[in-house]
């Protein structure tokens, strides 16, 4: 009986184990965790404007990283 018990326990614990294991990797490549600047801006900005700035001033420095590559991509074009 006890031994039933035991072997049963130890069914559903390595089951439940290896469905948490395959909800974190499927987290972690669907990129659920990839938001590593969101306690950073709360400590830093105390009022929704200034997060709001914040996540403008993220979205400028995106575009202006991607104006430079595709700058970057079209000269080395006409280069070629």
């Amino acid at each position: 009986m006890i031994n039933d018990t035991l072997f049963l326990m130890l069914i559903v614990g390595l089951i439940i184990t290896a469905a948490l294991l395959l909800l974190f990797i499927w987290g972690a490549k669907t990129g659920q965790f990839d938001d590593s600047n969101k306690m950073v801006d709360g400590l830093l900005f105390d009022s929704v404007e200034d997060l709001n700035d914040a996540i403008e001033k993220e979205k400028k420095l995106k575009e202006a990283k991607e104006l430079k590559s595709k700058n970057k991509n079209s000269e080395e074009i006409k280069k070629a």
